[in-house]
Formats: C-alpha cells, sequence, structure tokens
C-alpha cells in the first residue's frame, strides 16, 4: 500500500502493518520515532531509552508549531511527573490511573482548581493524541519492543468540559462599576497627590493610571500591555469621537501573534473611557516633548 494512502487510511496502527514494519516507510515528521531514535541499537534499559526520546520527539513536533519554551517544558514536566507518580510508562497507561493522577492533585494542603486540572488533561490529551498518531510511528515502536503500545485513554467522558465561564473562587467576584471608577479615581489622586508635594514620579503615576483605565477598556493581557507602544493607537471608523486612540494594535498577542483590539466596553460605564481615551494624543504628545524618554513605550520609564 503507498505510504499516502495509508496515512489517509489509517487512524489506528494495525497489527499487520507492525509485523511488516510498514511504519518505518511513513513521512519523516518531526518528533517521529524514526527521526530521535537509533536504528540497530538494543539499549540496556529499554523503557527509559524510549521514553525520553519519546518526550524529545513531542518537543520537537511542538517546537515546529512556534509554541514557547515555557509552554514546552510544562508539557514535559507533567507527562513526567504523571509517569512517575504511576510508575508506569505511557505506553502502559490506562483512564484509571489517569483519573487516579488527577485526584491526588486534588487532595492533599493545595488542591489544584478546576482550570488547572482541565489543562493537565488537556496536556495529557495532546500527548498521548501525539504517540498515538501513526504518522509518527511511536505506537509501533512501543509494539515491536515492549508487545504493547500507547492508547488514547482520555476523552470527553473522562475530561473537564469548560462549561461556565467564570471558574474562579465564589468569594472572588468582578468589580462593579462604581468599584472600578474608585480603583480609576485613586489613580489619578495619586498623581494630584505627588504633584502636589512636588515629588518626582507624578509622570510614571500618570502613565500608569492611563495602563491601569487601558487594561480596562480594551481587554488586555499582561504581556501585551508591555510591548505597547504609543505608534499601536489607531483610529476607529465606528468611534470617531476617541480619534487616533479608538483602535490597540496588539503585537504581543498570545502565542507571538498580534491582533487588533477595539474598545469593548458599550453604554453608560464607557462614557469615562471616552473622556480619557479621547484625550490620550495630547497627553502622551506632552509626554513625549518632557524630553525624559527617548522611545516613546507606554510601558517604559522615564527617568
Amino acid at each position: 500500500m503507498p505510504s499516502w494512502l495509508f496515512l489517509q487510511s489509517c487512524t489506528k496502527m494495525p497489527r499487520c502493518c507492525i509485523e511488516c514494519n510498514a511504519w518505518r516507510e511513513r513521512v519523516d515528521l518531526p518528533g517521529s520515532a524514526r527521526m530521535v531514535l537509533v536504528d540497530n541499537v538494543v539499549p540496556f534499559d529499554p523503557e527509559p531509552q524510549i521514553f525520553e526520546p519519546m518526550l524529545e520527539g513531542w518537543a520537537r513536533q511542538q517546537r515546529v508549531g512556534f509554541l514557547k519554551k515555557e509552554t514546552i517544558d510544562r508539557r514535559l514536566a507533567l507527562v513526567r511527573r504523571a509517569s512517575r507518580f504511576s510508575g508506569q510508562y505511557p505506553w502502559q497507561w490506562s483512564a484509571a490511573e489517569i483519573g487516579a493522577f488527577i485526584d491526588d492533585l486534588r487532595s492533599g494542603s493545595r488542591p489544584i482548581k478546576v482550570s488547572t486540572a482541565r489543562g493537565h488533561l488537556t496536556n495529557l490529551q495532546l500527548f498521548l493524541g501525539f504517540v498515538t498518531d501513526p504518522r509518527y510511528g511511536w505506537a509501533a515502536a512501543c509494539m515491536e519492543r515492549f508487545g504493547q503500545a500507547p492508547q488514547q485513554v482520555l476523552c470527553e467522558w473522562n475530561t473537564i468540559t469548560h462549561a461556565n465561564e467564570y471558574e474562579g473562587a465564589p468569594e472572588r467576584r468582578p468589580f462593579t462599576y462604581d468599584e472600578v471608577q474608585a480603583l480609576f479615581d485613586a489613580a489619578d489622586g495619586l498623581v494630584e497627590s505627588i504633584r502636589a508635594r512636588r515629588r518626582k514620579g507624578a509622570l510614571a503615576a500618570q502613565r500608569d493610571a492611563a495602563l491601569l483605565k487601558m487594561f480596562y477598556a480594551f481587554g488586555l493581557r499582561r504581556r501585551e500591555a508591555w510591548g505597547l507602544d504609543l505608534a499601536d493607537l489607531r483610529r476607529n471608523p465606528k468611534m470617531p469621537a476617541l480619534g487616533q486612540a479608538g483602535v490597540l494594535q496588539v503585537r504581543w498577542g498570545g502565542g507571538g501573534g498580534s491582533r487588533r483590539a477595539a474598545g469593548r466596553r458599550s453604554g453608560e460605564p464607557f462614557c469615562w473611557c471616552r473622556r480619557w481615551i479621547g484625550s490620550f494624543p495630547s497627553w502622551s504628545s506632552g509626554w513625549r516633548k518632557c524630553g525624559r524618554c527617548s522611545r516613546p513605550g507606554l510601558t517604559r520609564r522615564g527617568g
């Protein structure tokens, strides 16, 4: 059977293909067993000698997808942690072993939250999906060496569905509009207090107050706000009253991407945002003329 037809027709590794070593004839994808394992070498301790290359293959496959190193290292550490807990390797895992691992994390002095458990299960599901994919050859390699292959034991019935929009602790809630207004008033009051005392730091406090409001108005993440510059502000045809500050070009988005963020608040609660956003260009031009900052970055300190 041609390799391209085999890849389209097989969703699981048939035993006949394993016995005739057809997996060696497949396309050499990044992270595949053929690209990582060394041929014609019999390891003294075969289980670790397969497990570590398997993790390296998964890491290579993720690097090809331009995932961040922190994300890859966190996923690999989770797989190693699950293997240590169960005392088994991935080709020996069952649904009960994964369930026991998550249940253990829920107990103890610092139990994990629902969102953390979902993230762990998702990452383990991705790992098992990688090692059971016939295009990478890891299932065939395990079957050839150990007589058993990894299985995808995680599916919709033993994973956590993201059903609720908010999954935080019940004692935590979003701010009301009055509380948000009080927070912004306190930030503005700090600027006036520093100016009244003729102390340094008024400019930095004014910048921080503007960033605080920008977090709320545009729904920014911390890293997205970290990489902002004044040149990222754009006009929004739907909000001409905001002038040059109607849309924000986010260049440091999640996964290294970029996006355009418009003011997502509407109605009366957004009126006070209109006041400061509309006057932002004039305020920032005065900030740049002070001569204390060579680059007009929103988050760079000027002195």
